[in-house]
């Protein structure tokens, strides 16, 4: 879609344009009389990985870019204080998709050196041979070239969106991480090169310039344009440079000593208060946990009218950027569970500000040093300032996800190898950032709250604005006095796997219970196999009895032994910071079912996600894993009940093809969860709990799914009102009944929702109607989602979501058309996430035909070293395959045992 805009300001952007190649040599003229840099020590440490070879390093980057929004196109030219640290006649660059004829290169004495540029668009980089050995030394690199402006979330890209009144609007943004930087500007793109940069860009004059730094100067240099450059960055990695661009508003308050602010479209300021609220809150919060305040002048959060398959928000160090859906409140449509995201993504990013930004991970090896960080501090800022949402059962949820992966040989530690794009591109996943959150906490409860803040503080002083490794932060806990936690860091951060501690023997003696733990190894498709040969880890053991004070022990060798004060029912990972599986004796589960009310919500949501993990796998039968699911009380929390509606939705999905056992589930689930989605009504009561609102959503899907004539009555009554009135829904459970009604849908229902798609004016609105048409039941309807996904009408960055959509109710379906449009599928997928795109959509299927198409798929399009999402997938699809009849016998014996 094209941004209309008036025509003498398209003159001028192209006129700028055309001078933007040379404006390089504009700046190398004065290079004689420019003040050198003094040479510098090489900061960069030759042991780490590299693309590129280590014969310089830049410390400061000038850029110049004129962007022509309309064209997709921009002009750039670069400046780069560099050292040349090893005599070369070469110097090598990263770039990709920029048109580069040359560069001059000027040493101390003022003379060009001119070369060149070879590119290569496989390896990324551009190649400049000076014909010359160049001695060691200072010199300025100038670099003139071109690129163009994605419309998918790579590099710098665009998005298009409506104003309010109907506008059609076009803003500029840019994402780098992990490798995208070189999309942008030809630079040593690697996270240990850190530099400082100097930005400055010429733009309409009407429009908001956004970057890292505030704007330094403005010039007003004539048809409608201005000349504006932002502030000189602190020492920082590439990937975290930005620029946006476009009809942006402001909004901002004092907090914590810096200006933080939240951007959005005009016309939006009222849906970012309360993520500047947010923001206001979590900064100070940071500045005194960390020890060290935040360093920039300014922290925006900018809102983009997007949505990526790859990434939600990017941590742009002073300029953070998120997809508006999960950045602005729109009372319309924001729901309590985006609206908490909307405070915990912020967190998370904020998290990043000193953990990846002020001090970076050296290699792409230790990105969980980043990511996992960020996700244990986002959930423990949420957790302290929100106390009233639970996050610390979000927490056991993010570790239930890590070990469903990292059960699988597909595996990968969470410190892995990392030496291609690709695979840093595939190291963004579940293992990085929620294992890696998990073993932050149990090492956190490991070495003491206190210990570990202090450690924490010490490493973030020790080495702030440089590059570290994982073994940095463990040498800084261990000074703190976390003792020998260095050896148990490295036992789950180096290997996979997820341990499993069994209960072999429990006896009461003098009022204290001597436990027995036996150690081994839990696995997902390798049960016999780890079993007879399983890893080791030393493992921080928390134990109590009901009422008994919680212990702590770690395990030494297979078999370790605990004496837990009391006699009650015992339960292992008591407060549930541990990364293991807990299996019990069979009277010693049975124990803790009748007594599962008296446990904290948190651990009963520990023991049920325990029991069903260990009962898919074969570990034990599924009656008790059940027969704790129907235990919850009706008063549990609101979370709580919700995995336990979740438990009972799976099998109700599973047995779609009989009907008569399908009932039987659906009249359980209905018996145990109607009477409270009758308490709580269907919409929203003022001052009710944040728990029930979140509830509500999961009642209605999963009650109307089985039947519930009550939510059937309101589902017809309500796709009534929307025929007749497109605001019907407006509220937080709109995307909630959306996606019920689409499900449904037949014929006539998914013309009215295509034609409300197609009106649709704010994009999170729009995003929601054309991902609901996909999330159809009936294949044929599916199909028409498909279609329409690969045309222009839903936007750049919708339709990738409409099969991911398709692919919840027919999997197949949607593999089988991506595996048919490749070409299209590369248009509407950003690039980083396509390699996971194909295996994603798939991980649901239960046809056995669908792994011989990933094998193939994998065989005919990604390396070896690529290939670990396709493997994942196929290992989960097989062994869901392998359990699925036993798991539905033994679902059938529990009903018939239990019925009534």
């Amino acid at each position: 879609m094209s941004m209309i805009r008036p025509a003498g300001r398209l003159l001028a952007a192209a006129s700028l344009l055309s001078l933007a190649v040379p404006a390089a040599a504009q700046m190398a003229q004065g290079s004689a009389a420019d003040a050198r840099p003094a040479p510098q020590a090489d900061s960069v440490d030759p042991s780490l990985p590299t693309q590129l070879p280590r014969t310089a390093v830049p410390h400061r980057y000038s850029i110049q870019v004129v962007p022509n929004a309309e064209a997709l196109t921009f002009g750039g030219a670069v400046r780069i204080a560099l050292d040349i640290v090893k005599p070369t006649d070469t110097l090598v660059l990263n770039a990709a998709d920029l048109a580069i004829d040359g560069a001059t290169l000027y040493g101390a004495d003022g003379k060009p050196h001119r070369a060149k540029a070879v590119l290569d668009a496989g390896a990324q980089t551009a190649s400049f041979d000076f014909g010359e050995t160049l001695p060691t030394g200072a010199y300025y690199l100038d670099i003139p070239y071109t690129g163009k402006i994605n419309t998918q979330a790579n590099g710098l890209f665009a998005l298009d969106y409506k104003d309010p009144d109907g506008t059609q609007r076009r803003g500029l943004f840019t994402q780098f991480e992990a490798p995208d930087a070189r999309r942008f500007v030809p630079s040593w793109d690697e996270p240990d090169y850190k530099a400082v940069f100097d930005l400055t860009a010429t733009v309409p004059s009407d429009q908001m310039p956004l970057s890292n730094m505030p704007i330094k100067a403005s010039e007003d240099v004539g048809n409608g344009m201005s000349k504006v450059t932002f502030g000189t960055t602190p020492p920082m990695s590439s990937y975290l440079l930005f620029f946006g661009l476009g009809d942006f508003e402001r909004i901002h308050r004092e907090a914590g000593g810096t200006d933080v602010g939240i951007v959005m479209s005009k016309g939006k300021a009222d849906q970012g208060q309360y993520a500047l609220d947010a923001a206001s809150a979590i900064l100070p919060f940071y500045n005194d946990y960390f020890g060290t305040p935040y360093p920039l002048p300014k922290l925006d959060n900018i809102a983009g009218p997007g949505q990526s398959q790859f990434f939600g928000a990017m941590e742009n160090w002073g300029a953070i950027f998120t997809f508006e859906r999960i950045l602005l409140n729109d009372p319309t449509i924001t729901s309590e569970g985006n609206r908490q995201s909307i405070f915990s993504v912020a967190a998370h990013e904020m998290a990043h500000q000193w953990f990846g930004d002020l001090v970076t991970m050296a290699w792409w090896d230790d990105l969980w040093l980043n990511e996992g960080f960020a996700s244990w501090m986002e959930n423990k800022t949420t957790a302290t300032l929100h106390p009233e949402w639970n996050a610390d059962i979000d927490r056991v949820s993010a570790r239930e996800a890590a070990m469903g992966l990292d059960s699988y040989a597909a595996t990968h530690p969470i410190v892995q190898k990392i030496r291609t794009v690709e695979q840093t591109n595939q190291a963004f996943d579940t293992i990085t950032y929620s294992k890696g959150e998990a073993v932050i906490a149990m090492l956190e409860g490991y070495a003491g709250a206190e210990v570990w803040r202090k450690g924490v503080q010490d490493y973030i002083k020790a080495h702030q604005y440089q590059n570290t490794r994982t073994d940095d932060l463990w040498n800084a806990v261990e000074a703190a006095g976390a003792t020998d936690l260095t050896r148990i860091a490295h036992q789950f951060t180096l290997q996979p796997g997820v341990p499993l501690i069994q209960v072999t023997d429990a006896q009461c003696t003098g009022g204290n219970t001597l436990v027995t733990l036996r150690q081994s190894e839990f696995s997902s498709d390798r049960r016999a196999e780890v079993t007879a040969n399983p890893q080791s880890w030393n493992v921080p053991v928390n134990a109590a009895t009901a009422g008994g004070a919680l212990v702590r022990a770690v395990t030494e060798g297979p078999s370790t032994q605990m004496t837990v004060p009391g006699c009650g029912p015992l339960l292992l990972n008591a407060g549930q910071t541990g990364y293991y599986r807990s299996l019990y004796q069979a009277p010693q589960l049975a124990t803790l079912a009748q007594n599962f009310a008296s446990l904290q919500p948190i651990d009963q949501y520990g023991l049920l996600n325990d029991n069903i993990a260990l009962a898919y796998t074969g570990y034990q039968p599924l009656a008790p894993a059940l027969d704790l699911t129907a235990a919850i009380p009706s008063d549990a929390n609101p979370k709580v009940l919700g995995e336990g509606l979740g438990t009972w939705s799976g099998l109700y999905g599973m047995f779609d093809g009989e009907p008569g056992v399908q009932a039987q589930i659906g009249k359980l689930i209905q018996t145990q969860y109607a009477p409270e989605l009758d308490r709580i009504g269907f919409a929203v009561r003022d001052g009710e709990a944040a728990g029930e609102t979140l509830l509500r959503p999961a009642l209605i899907s999963v009650l109307g799914s089985t039947g519930l004539e009550s939510v059937k009555a309101e589902r017809v009554r309500l796709l009534g009102e929307l025929s007749k009135n497109s605001t019907a829904l407006d509220g937080p459970l709109k995307t909630t009944w959306l996606s019920l009604i689409a499900r449904d849908a037949d014929a006539a229902d998914w013309d009215t929702l295509h034609q409300l798609a197609q009106n649709a004016g704010g994009y999170t609105e729009r995003s929601a109607l054309y991902g609901a048409l996909g999330g159809v039941k009936d294949p044929a309807l599916a199909q028409k989602a498909l279609d329409l996904a690969i045309t222009d009408e839903p936007g750049a960055t919708i339709g990738a979501s409409i099969i991911s959509a398709v692919a919840a109710n027919n999997p197949e379906l949607a593999l089988d058309f991506a595996l048919a449009h490749p070409v299209e599928i590369d248009r509407i997928v950003d690039n980083s996430a396509q390699s996971r795109f194909v295996a994603r959509i798939a991980q649901g299927s239960d046809d056995p035909a669908t792994i011989d198409k990933l094998d193939a798929y994998a065989k005919a399009n990604l390396g070896e070293e690529a290939r670990k999402p396709v493997d994942q997938t196929i290992s989960i699809i097989k062994a869901r395959l392998d359990r699925r009849q036993r798991i539905m016998d033994q679902t059938r014996q529990w009903l018939a045992a239990n019925a009534g």
